[in-house]
């Protein structure tokens, strides 16, 4: 695992950013070789759209040949929900890049039919040759889209029903939390190992036992993000407040790493 530690929030999202534009800039993406981008919701990536918006917007990035599949979104609420992944997923990204409309997937909360559009979802990943970076966020219990703790690392997308205490974080964006859905349909946690290369953002004070659990802890279900640990090219992007409860030696060892040479997929985005 490879963990890139960054001063703060900003620093973070932008080097997130630029990361997974240099990915893409060094994919060459073409009609008949997209490039396939998993994508999260929620506080945690909104740094990352403003600077990929802002790097397209610049000609230094194009959406055309890459096609998304959104992590998750809540059951029972409509693509025109000022809630729901899809409304937010076109206001705060997808409305200002050039992105194919046919390229964007999400999972539809109101659908009648959930075990076949879960069914359909991985199918449709299959086919299009799998996911070649995932970009996630994590919540302070580890959680990685909405695969709660205890959830499977071979789960696949499915509808999961939510905790307390995700309900609870996430009614900050509605009036209250009675308004919360309680369940949702999430990509699985083996969805999401079956990634190529992931890409899991991390910051704050609030994170930082999800993070010593990630980086220093036993792999278990009740962290899901230490099955990061049993992948080939996973990276945990944080910054110094979520450090707190590692052990200084790991800080400095990881930080030694980072500064011996410049990313290469950033330095293609920063000195284009």
């Amino acid at each position: 695992m490879r963990l890139v530690i960054e001063r703060d929030y900003d620093s973070s999202a932008m080097w997130t950013a630029d990361y997974i534009a240099g990915k893409i800039k060094a994919f060459s993406p073409t009609a008949h070789k997209p490039f396939v981008l998993g994508l999260p919701t929620g506080s945690t990536p909104l740094g990352v759209y403003r600077r990929l918006i802002e790097l397209h917007k610049r000609g230094i990035i194009s959406f055309e040949h890459v096609i998304t599949f959104n992590m998750d979104e809540y059951v029972g609420l409509a693509p025109t929900h000022p809630q729901s992944y899809h409304y937010f997923m076109h206001t705060n990204f997808f409305d200002h890049i050039d992105i194919k409309k046919e390229n964007i997937n999400l999972l539809d909360g109101m659908t009648k039919d959930i075990p076949a559009e879960c069914a359909a979802y991985e199918q449709k990943i299959t086919a299009v040759g799998g996911i070649n970076v995932f970009f996630g966020g994590a919540g302070v219990d580890g959680h990685i889209a909405f695969n709660e703790p205890g959830s499977s690392f071979a789960s696949r997308t499915r509808k999961v029903i939510l905790t307390e205490d995700t309900r609870t974080v996430n009614a900050r964006f509605f009036d209250t939390i009675h308004e919360v859905p309680f369940s949702a349909l999430s990509v699985g946690i083996g969805t999401v190992m079956d990634a190529q290369e992931i890409v899991i953002m991390l910051t704050g004070h609030n994170k930082a036992r999800a993070l010593a659990h990630a980086v220093e802890g036993a792999v278990s279900q009740q962290w899901p993000i230490t099955t990061l640990q049993l992948h080939a090219d996973a990276t945990i992007v944080c910054d110094d407040a979520s450090t707190d409860e590692l052990k200084v030696g790991t800080v400095n060892y990881f930080k030694g790493i980072e500064l011996k040479a410049p990313d290469q997929f950033v330095a293609l985005v920063r000195n284009t």
